[in-house]
């Protein structure tokens, strides 16, 4: 019987990949999260686990073998703000963390599959998984960065020493990820859940304006659904051999405009109206610009996109839902419940 680990379960990817693994017929699998915020356990009652444990026990007792014969984990637990300005926690929970659980994973031959982040690249205008496109612009980015460079240092650059070490190591640098299971994140949701949102309460949704060289709501971003991150952990899950820090993105960037674009055309369909241009939606006043705000300058990426030569190189040729597909399901999604 196969166990698997997810840290994270009650969080955005955490309980996708859970759902991911119940998919599979997958259910012997420990939960481990830190539901102080309550209503999170929404994201596990539709699930099948095997047992929950919070973060604060878990980590010393699985380095001391208490739960046995685990054959991965998913690490997606972080705290995950980008704009938590507390290094000393952000280091702790993301960087220390982690390293702690690496190194029980190799004493116990444990897989691991770990959440990095294209917070990592920052002001970066290439997103290539190599140290000189890497300049984070937060803590959280760095708290990732600096895990990452310790999975380098431990398993040789590009992992090439991993054949010395126990089991499979991969890194995965998520970029905007959107989706379902998200409503717990508040203003570290997507922006297609705060746009459907701001659509059924006043009727429009809003972008920022005009900012770092862009128009308004042309920054753009390498929006990735949930789904296919899914897809892609699940991919190396059945790839043992195959370890290294990848992007996951879609290697397609588009503008917030396509989000925006497409949250209100989905929502007009469900009402039986028709779609319309981007050009007829501002006028109409569906979508509204508004001033980039002052606390979000010089630490802002007016643009992400997922450089995929690493991903398919290892075989893993997943197709990508582009931001009209995915972002139509999602919002059909959220107006189900």
């Amino acid at each position: 019987m196969m166990r698997i680990v997810v840290t994270g379960a009650a969080g955005f990817i955490g309980s996708n990949i859970v759902r991911g693994l119940n998919a599979r017929g997958i259910t012997d699998i420990i939960a481990v999260d830190d539901l102080t915020q309550g209503d999170k356990f929404r994201n596990l009652a539709d699930l099948h686990i095997a047992d929950y444990v919070d973060q604060s026990v878990f980590y010393p007792r699985f380095a001391q073998g208490v739960y046995g014969d685990v054959d991965a984990v998913f690490h997606e637990g972080a705290c995950s703000d980008t704009m938590e300005s507390d290094g000393k926690y952000m280091m702790d929970n993301n960087y220390r963390v982690s390293c702690d659980l690496f190194q029980a994973c190799q004493q116990r031959g444990t897989r691991l599959l770990y959440a990095s982040s294209a917070a990592t690249y920052g002001g970066s205008a290439s997103f290539i998984e190599s140290p000189e496109y890497e300049r984070p612009l937060n803590v959280y980015g760095y708290s990732k960065l600096l895990f990452d460079q310790r999975m380098r240092l431990e398993c040789g650059t590009g992992f090439s020493r991993l054949q010395h070490r126990k089991g499979q190591v991969v890194g995965f640098r998520y970029f905007n990820v959107y989706g379902p299971r998200e409503q717990h994140k508040g203003r570290m949701a997507s922006v297609a859940f705060h746009q459907f949102n701001q659509f059924k309460a006043e009727g429009k949704v809003k972008l920022f304006g005009e900012y770092g060289g862009y128009a308004q709501g042309a920054q753009l971003r390498d929006f990735v659904f949930i789904d296919d991150v899914v897809a892609v952990n699940l991919w190396f899950f059945d790839h043992p051999a195959q370890s290294g820090i990848f992007n996951l993105g879609t290697g397609r960037a588009q503008p917030f405009n396509d989000v925006a674009h497409a949250v209100v055309n989905t929502l007009r369909a469900e009402a039986g109206q028709p779609a319309l241009s981007l050009a007829e939606a501002v006028a109409h006043g569906f979508i509204d610009y508004v001033p980039f705000p002052d606390a979000l300058r010089g630490k802002y990426q007016c643009y992400t996109q997922a450089d995929l030569t690493a991903l398919r190189a290892t075989g893993c040729g997943h197709v990508f839902a582009d931001v009209a597909t995915g972002v139509g399901k999602y919002v059909r999604a959220l107006s189900a419940q």
